[in-house]
């Protein structure tokens, strides 16, 4: 008697699906086999599914038993398999009807009683779940039937055993679907519990954290210890603006295959803070190992990635970013295929001035000859910096600043309504478009939307002779001119804009005579 059920594989941060076939036959050895290119984990699941059946009640068959899970040239991958496979197992040995399996789809990994476990990637599965017209429904374990859920238009129905499982698609028992709690999930954990105000002095960095914020622009912080530079990259998500439901879901699938989703939060509802550590590997960063899993850059997707003490990171794990930051994607390319995974991010970057730390410090003396200077600068190659539109300085704050009591500076709430309104009109401005936010503009779209008047041009034309500015640097000065006069509710960019922007260009100058 053949049974067939319909499941998920997973491939990157995407959901495959996947006929699992059951075919029982009478054979003179009890014998089971498995065929579809599993992997050992897979293979590993026909012993913990025999000892699932007997162990929840159920007669393990005594005949041939073959499973496959079509198509056969796909890898499969984890232990997602063990429910519909013994589902699979119990219906064509006449245990449990048919009838339903045309109207589920089924995942879930089984322990050796039979219980339930999590999987990974359960969000993708439930996308890819929606889209089959024929299936009223997606049965999952019991931990993720909260993620799932957020899934419109599909009911989850949440199972604890096999039994459970078995009782449901014969027919049995009744098991009520999760409901969904989308607007739930974003009011009790969308809030920030940072905010700029906490950051004494330091106002013109804020300026420019909103400027980064207004138009999605990466940004270098350079300062010496205690500045407050890790102070001020933490609170960027604040004045981001909400994380829309589609961002959330897109970003939480990430998570969700890397089973690193938070404890009862089926759904992202902040915008990610990734900071990893200097150490950190090429894989790591931007992703790879077999099969390729997203890295760091992934994971701050829709959000900040900050990368604190920059120039001790390995210059070629850097070099790696350079075309994720252009192409807001990341593709890892092996023999037999490739994956793709989003990267969407913003660059926020940290940086001593020199290898003490105190080179411009009024207070302290910098030890650091300037050819040790140099030489930790420019562990930052300048097409990495040429990628990076604000290069701030952010100097040590005074103890007066420290202790006053004068009213405190601008909050995360203000800047947010500042970076609100000019993305609104970013919004209307590329509406048609596919760009979102004035960092992406096209070369052509600059010259559209981005028109300077002839004080301008001359401006411009003499900051990029007598610095040495390259022509990417030139396009993001006129990108972060048109951000800054979009915050001034500006149609055109004007001389200030654009001198304000030229200003924030400060550590890839070469100091002409």
């Amino acid at each position: 008697m053949l049974a067939r059920l319909k499941t998920f594989t997973l491939l990157g941060i995407d959901a495959i699906s996947v006929d699992c076939e059951v075919d029982i036959s009478s054979s003179a050895m009890p014998k089971t086999i498995l065929v579809g290119l599993p992997d050992a984990a897979v293979k590993e699941s026909t012993h913990r599914v025999e000892r699932a059946i007997v162990n929840s009640g159920f007669v393990k068959p005594q005949e041939r038993v073959v499973i496959n899970l079509a198509p056969g040239d796909l890898p499969k991958q984890a232990s997602s398999f063990d429910l519909p496979v013994a589902l699979g197992v119990l219906a064509a040995s006449g245990q449990i009807s048919l009838e339903k399996f045309d109207q589920y789809a089924v995942v879930g990994e089984l322990s050796l009683e039979g219980i339930t476990r999590s999987v990974k990637g359960v969000l993708s599965m439930a996308i890819e779940a929606s889209l089959f017209k024929k299936k009223r429904g997606f049965v999952v374990p019991r931990q993720n039937a909260y993620e799932a859920s957020v899934v419109e238009g599909l009911d989850v129905i949440p199972v604890d055993s096999l039994a459970q499982a078995a009782g449901f698609f014969a027919s049995e028992i009744e098991i009520d679907s999760t409901p969904s709690s989308v607007n739930l999930i974003f009011e009790q954990f969308g809030q920030y519990d940072v905010d700029y105000q906490d950051v004494r002095g330091q106002e013109s960095a804020k300026r420019a954290m909103t400027i980064a914020a207004a138009g999605s622009h990466n940004l270098l912080m350079m300062g010496p210890p205690g500045s407050g530079k890790t102070m001020l990259a933490k609170r960027m998500p604040s004045i981001l603006p909400a994380l829309l439901a589609t961002e959330s879901i897109e970003t939480t699938r990430i998570y969700s295959v890397l089973g690193q989703l938070p404890k009862d939060q089926p759904l992202l509802a902040r915008r990610p803070f990734r900071s990893p550590h200097h150490t950190i590997s090429n894989a790591g960063l931007v992703g790879g190992g077999n099969p390729p899993s997203p890295g760091e850059i992934s994971k701050a997707h829709h959000g900040v990635l900050f990368l604190d003490e920059i120039p001790e990171f390995n210059r070629k794990t850097l070099e790696v970013m350079r075309q994720p930051l252009e192409e807001h994607s990341v593709t890892i390319s092996r023999a037999l295929r490739s994956t793709k995974f989003p990267a969407d991010f913003m660059l926020i970057a940290a940086a001593n001035p020199c290898p003490c730390g105190f080179r411009g410090d009024q207070r302290r003396p910098c030890h650091c000859t300037p050819a040790q200077t140099q030489n930790y600068m420019s562990r930052i190659s300048g097409p990495l910096l040429d990628r990076i539109d604000l290069q701030i300085e952010v100097p040590a704050v005074t103890y007066d600043e420290l202790e006053s009591q004068l009213p405190e500076g601008l909050s995360s709430k203000t800047m947010r309504e500042a970076v609100d309104s000019a993305r609104e009109v970013q919004h209307s401005r590329f509406k048609m478009n596919n760009t979102r936010y004035n960092s992406q503009m096209s070369s052509r779209e600059i010259r559209f939307y981005c028109k300077l008047n002839p004080p301008c041009r001359q401006l411009l034309r003499h900051s990029v002779e007598t610095l040495g500015l390259s022509a990417r640097a030139h396009d993001k000065i006129i990108r972060l001119a048109r951000t800054i006069a979009d915050l001034d509710s500006c149609g055109h960019i004007e001389e200030h804009h654009l001198a304000e922007a030229i200003g924030y260009r400060s550590l890839d100058r070469t100091h002409h005579p």
